[in-house]
């Protein structure tokens, strides 16, 4: 088995609609993950980069949630319209999308 450059984890968690906390699912969260491992495929990173659907990561009140690792870095409201601006800067450029970052 490879180890991977960068690990990106999605969020794709659903609850039911009048749930307070919302779901990751809800707000665009599938069609993020299909986004991304389009624009990895398309950059001939497979086998480096790996983006995987997760079940809640319990920060869904704050999503589409999603975190890269090996950094650790999570990111919170991402919306489709982010995902080539996460492409560029984190996973080709290793910089964090700073407007994104879910901070403690």
């Amino acid at each position: 088995m490879s180890l991977y450059e960068k690990h990106l984890f999605i969020c794709e968690n659903e609850r039911e609609p009048k749930n307070p906390l919302g779901c990751c699912a809800s707000k665009g969260s599938k069609e993020i993950t299909a986004a991304l491992k389009k624009r990895c495929n398309e950059a001939g990173l497979k086998g480096k980069v790996r983006i995987n659907k997760a079940g809640c990561l319990g920060q869904c009140e704050k999503g589409a949630i999603m975190v890269v690792y090996p950094e650790g870095t999570w990111y919170q409201n991402v919306t489709l319209a982010d995902v080539d601006e996460i492409f560029e800067e984190n996973i080709q450029n290793n910089r964090v999308v700073e407007r994104l970052q879910l901070k403690k």
